[in-house]
């Protein structure tokens, strides 16, 4: 990488952290945990005297955990990576960020003449990447729009190099774990988290939105019989169509936002009852009414079973429900703000955002990631299995992520969960994982794939009773949330979404023959 060249450009140097916290190949894995956590930081650098072997990081420690590994008798040695790259602290800090994130790296050592001199992360290099001239960013646009801004939101955004994503100005994860998914809807929507007062103002306020129209109620069950085989999302479009219809739902452009927001409001509350009332009528079943003293989630395992769910169970699935809710513009997201930038009216956005969600690259591998572990069915057969999918080029499902290059946080989180809950999916899960991560570095060198959020997801649907079929519609249940924030925001300040294309076909205009 070349050196800075102007006194304006800021270097490695400028930005390392510095003195770096260091371990050696023969310590044990626990005292370098130790470490890491005493001063706060995500990776110890391993040095031989001065020069630098390997960096261990807080992914190496999720590994070792996964794999039940001892870490007071394992060495930073045996779980280390090996003669990891590394910068100088000349070099100038955008052409690093550049050079080093397509690796997916979080933490670079700094090393000047094969010493460590500091270490340096991606969160620190974005920063700095981030501040640049208009002409430096001129490129070819990717394929699939990777990368590309395409609009300003103040919803929430995804920071994949560094492994976070947050809602508004919370991390996401942060109210999974400390709020009810309630409470996250009205932040999504209000722009603020409710005090305990507003809260309950705002649970009233939604529980009676619930119901179903009386109309479609009444039609809901030959709906159903038209569509017994169909995927419970695939029905949940038509519902949602026919409710914008029997509510007078109008273009966007036509009405006010409160108008719009009470749409909203009504949409979100409703899709947990037409995706329960739809799954129950296609398995013969009567649709259970919604309980107005339920919570979201809570109220959803009931009117799918019949029967109050466990409240680890009810708080598991709400955990996911909120970590679900919104991701950045994902492709079912972008399709919500696209056709709300036409003007259509809000039930048309939510059903092309349905729409988008159905397909199994974006919300449909939850399931597929359990079946895949089912495949596998022990860890004896992890191994040849996993090996003999990479070698033919097939995907692991509920591996990678096309914005995270380190690990998905939800994926994180929901492991936890999984583990709270028990059972033994979880311990072959984990086993599982550690083997396929050994795999892929063997067999896909220099290509760091790591679970997202699909692969811990469905054993903790699965643990708490919900049936496969339904593990893509509970995604909706929540995600639709996070659809309707956008369309309040793409509505409330508009301009039609109309992107080009590189025309790559014969030379025009070529003369049209006669018809012979």
């Amino acid at each position: 990488m070349a050196a800075a060249d102007t006194p304006n450009t800021r270097t490695v140097g400028d930005i390392m952290s510095t003195p770096v916290i260091v371990a050696t190949p023969d310590d044990k894995v626990a005292e370098a945990a130790s470490r890491m956590r005493e001063q706060r930081v995500g990776s110890v650098v391993v040095v031989d005297g001065s020069r630098p072997v390997g960096i261990l990081t807080e992914r190496d420690l999720v590994r070792i955990a996964a794999a039940g590994a001892d870490t007071g008798t394992a060495t930073v040695r045996d779980w280390m990576t090996e003669n990891p790259d590394s910068v100088a602290p000349d070099v100038d800090a955008t052409t690093a960020f550049a050079s080093l994130s397509e690796h997916g790296y979080r933490h670079i050592p700094v090393v000047d003449h094969d010493e460590v001199v500091g270490i340096v992360s991606m969160r620190d290099l974005m920063r700095i990447a981030q501040i640049q001239p208009a002409e430096n960013l001129a490129h070819e646009i990717p394929r699939g729009l990777e990368g590309v801004v395409v609009a300003e939101t103040t919803v929430g955004d995804v920071r994949g190099l560094e492994g976070f994503y947050h809602y508004r100005q919370y991390s996401a994860i942060d109210l999974a774990q400390k709020r009810s998914i309630e409470d996250v809807w009205h932040l999504m929507f209000e722009g603020t988290l409710p005090s305990r007062a507003e809260s309950d103002t705002f649970r009233r306020r939604i529980a009676p939105m619930r119901e179903i129209p009386a109309d479609i109620k009444r039609s809901l069950p030959e709906v159903a019989r038209l569509g017994l085989n169909a995927p419970p999302l695939d029905m949940l479009r038509t519902s949602i169509s026919l409710l914008g219809a029997n509510l007078g739902f109008r273009p966007s452009l036509d009405v006010d936002g409160a108008e719009l927001h009470e749409q909203a409001l009504r949409v979100c509350a409703v899709v947990p009852t037409f995706l329960t009332a739809i799954y129950r009528l296609q398995h013969d079943l009567e649709p259970i009414e919604p309980d107005p003293d339920l919570p979201y989630a809570a109220n959803y395992l009931f009117m799918l079973s019949g029967t109050v769910p466990p409240p680890q169970h009810a708080r598991a699935v709400e955990q996911y429900m909120i970590s679900t809710i919104d991701h950045g513009f994902n492709a079912s997201t972008f399709t919500a703000r696209v056709i709300t930038s036409t003007g259509a009216d809000l039930a048309a956005a939510v059903t092309g955002a349905i729409g988008a969600l159905s397909g199994p690259l974006h919300g449909g591998a939850p399931s597929r990631a359990l079946d895949m572990l089912d495949s596998i069915g022990s860890i004896e057969n992890a191994e040849p299995w996993l090996r003999g999918a990479v070698e033919r080029g097939d995907r692991l499902m509920g591996f990678g992520h096309r914005v995270y290059k380190t690990d998905d946080p939800r994926s994180v989180m929901l492991r936890g969960i999984a583990e709270q809950l028990g059972g033994d999916s979880i311990e072959l899960a984990k086993q599982i994982e550690a083997k396929a991560i050994e795999v892929l570095a063997e067999l896909k060198p220099g290509r760091r794939l790591y679970t997202n959020v699909e692969f811990y997801a469905g054993i903790v649907m699965d643990t708490a009773g919900l049936p496969r079929e339904m593990f893509t519609p509970t995604f909706a249940s929540s995600r639709v949330i996070g659809w309707c924030a956008h369309i309040l925001e793409q509505a409330a300040d508009n301009r039609l979404i109309r992107p080009s294309a590189r025309y790559v076909g014969p030379p025009p205009p070529q003369p049209v023959p006669d018809a012979e």
